[in-house]
């Protein structure tokens, strides 16, 4: 915080008095550049009240100092002369050289080496029978390639390797007593015969090994274990099934690196890190368990289901819309329940029935009176698996609610720069605290995740939300774009399509600002849109990366403006809600 006052108090005094002149390049970050594509951006700040001439014609520079030129080079050799003026005529020159080329094309190999062997899955692997490992190498073309158990290589017609030769490809299936895997770890060893010159032996990176035959039984642990659809990574993680409780049994029948493969059900599959579980010693049962009776009830302030088990099985909740509904699927349940005892004190369930969907997937739906879906929990006690939930409030009003408001980032994790050199972290926390007086002004009771510069986990931000049990979380964040002529704007997130509408209203608002669209995005696999347990929406205000968005986020004024609209959009989106 410390670093953006200085920062505002900076632009403020040099507005008023000639400053002297500099430049500073956030891209490109050196002198010389070579480069693959032709679209290049050169980006920075200066003085302000500064000019900037490139090669000579003068360049657009905003009140802040930012600039952000686009440039479209030709193949070969490019220079560029930035000079920067102040009021008084003093000058500071930057040359840039960019060498353009188209790149290189992939070339065979013509020695007697293999550039590459790679596995698919990648890493360690316990593995069961079935499970199909992909190889590709790329090596000298013409020659036979073989595993140490003999299986063959088949080189890839050229029109299907982008013209190269010498790429090899097999598929391998993992068979029962199979003679390539052992239970002891060891790794793999490939044979490449060239067509004329010496054997040559390639030794595996990762090692193999198969499961135990009755595979592993897991049980969960740690502050958010949860499950994984499948391997894939972006920079928000894996997409995530869903978020399971402590103690819930899992059967794991093969690992991929840090990840077992578990199977819910006989048609169902799903991974979890193993930071998320400990190995159960030898003698338990794999998870299963018959249903017993079902329990429907309500207490002064909360709806709930129960489902009586003799085990924690895992499990999957999801919203349906139009009617709403919360459906729940147990994995590894079949049915011995002959009826569903339903009390006269809920209020906000309207009925509840099950299905057995798969011989081992049981799947409970829940009719809700309101079409808001207002949040769910659900957690075992005991063997009791129970599903909590949360009645619409009976004044929707603001003044009526408790509303928590998430500042992104902070401390340590710092978010995204402007061009300027401001931070995502102070720039959230100065939106969010707008809000926060927005929503107090209107009589709401808000909770914060952080006031000052502090750093804070998510996973812990997702533990304290739920502690405090809010009605519903706006967390505040800053977008950030490679590109920052273009790419300028307002979106919204979520994840359960229960909570579109909040996100909806929000954005209209935030559009009649003028700001440009960025979206309404869906399914978001952001760690706080996770929440099944209150409506929450992340609101990324701003590009902080785009020169006229980071402007207008230094602005006071312009952040009180965002926290007016996103609470007219809260409010608009309650006034849905009292016509449900």
């Amino acid at each position: 915080m410390r670093t953006l006052i200085f920062f505002l108090a900076f632009i403020l005094s040099t507005a008023l008095s000639a400053q002297k002149v500099f430049l500073r390049l956030a891209t490109p970050t050196k002198n010389q550049n070579t480069v693959t594509t032709s679209r290049q951006f050169i980006t920075g700040v200066t003085c302000v009240g500064c000019s900037i001439t490139m090669n000579g014609e003068e360049m657009w520079v905003w009140p802040t100092g930012a600039f952000a030129f686009e440039l479209n080079l030709s193949l070969g050799d490019s220079s560029f002369q930035l000079i920067a003026t102040n009021d008084k005529g003093e000058k500071l020159t930057q040359k840039l050289f960019y060498t353009y080329q188209r790149p290189a094309k992939e070339k065979e190999v013509t020695t007697n080496t293999v550039e590459y062997w790679r596995i698919e899955p990648q890493g360690d692997l316990l593995l069961k029978p079935g499970d199909r490992l992909r190889m590709t190498v790329k090596t000298i073309p013409d020659a036979v390639l073989k595993l140490q158990n003999g299986q063959e290589f088949k080189e890839v017609p050229v029109k299907d390797s982008n013209g190269v030769r010498g790429i090899y490809k097999t598929e391998y299936v993992v068979k029962e007593n199979d003679d390539l895997f052992t239970e002891f770890k060891n790794k793999l060893k490939l044979l490449v015969q060239p067509a004329s010159g010496d054997l040559l032996e390639v030794i595996s990176r990762s090692e193999f090994a198969l499961m135990q035959p009755n595979g592993l039984v897991l049980q969960t642990k740690g502050k958010l274990p949860y499950l994984l659809l499948g391997l894939g990574e972006d920079r928000l993680g894996g997409t995530k099934m869903g978020y399971l409780d402590s103690l819930v049994r899992l059967k794991a029948v093969s690992k991929v690196g840090n990840k077992y493969a578990v199977q819910l059900s006989k048609n169902r599959q799903a991974y979890i890190e193993e930071e998320y579980v400990d190995v159960v010693q030898n003698g338990s049962f794999s998870p299963a368990s018959l249903t017993n009776s079902m329990r429907v009830w309500g207490d002064s302030t909360y709806d709930y289901v129960s489902l009586t088990m003799y085990d924690r099985l895992p499990y999957q909740s999801f919203h349906e819309i139009n009617p709403s509904k919360i459906i729940v699927d147990v994995f590894g349940a079949t049915s011995n329940t002959n009826w569903v005892t339903q009390m006269s004190s809920t209020k906000e369930i309207k009925n509840v029935y099950y299905n057995q969907i798969e011989e081992d997937v049981f799947r409970v739906t829940i009719d809700l009176t309101h079409q808001q879906h207002w949040g769910h929990r659900i957690y075992y006690s005991g063997n009791n698996l129970v599903i909590k939930i949360k009645r619409q409030p009976q004044n929707l009003l603001l003044k009526d609610l408790v509303i928590a408001v998430d500042a992104g980032h902070g401390g340590s994790n710092k978010g995204a720069f402007g061009l300027t050199g401001i931070m995502e972290k102070d720039m959230t926390l100065l939106i969010a605290k707008e809000l926060k007086e927005v929503l107090e002004a209107e009589g709401a009771t808000v909770i914060m995740t952080r006031t000052k510069d502090t750093s804070y986990d998510n996973h812990d931000r997702y533990n304290f939300f739920k502690a405090k049990d809010p009605d519903l979380v706006v967390s505040i964040h800053l977008n950030s774009s490679a590109d920052p002529i273009r790419v300028k704007g307002v979106s919204t997130y979520y994840k359960h399509i229960g909570y579109r509408p909040l996100t909806q209203t929000i954005l209209r608002h935030m559009l009649d600002m003028g700001l440009k669209e960025y979206g309404n995005v869906g399914n978001f696999n952001f760690l706080l849109n996770g929440f099944t347990e209150f409506p929450n929406v992340l609101v990324e205000t701003l590009f902080i990366s785009h020169p006229e968005d980071e402007m207008n986020v230094l602005n006071q004024g312009y952040r009180k403006q965002i926290a007016d609209a996103i609470v007219k959009g809260i409010n608009d989106w309650l006034e849905l809600c009292k016509k449900q």
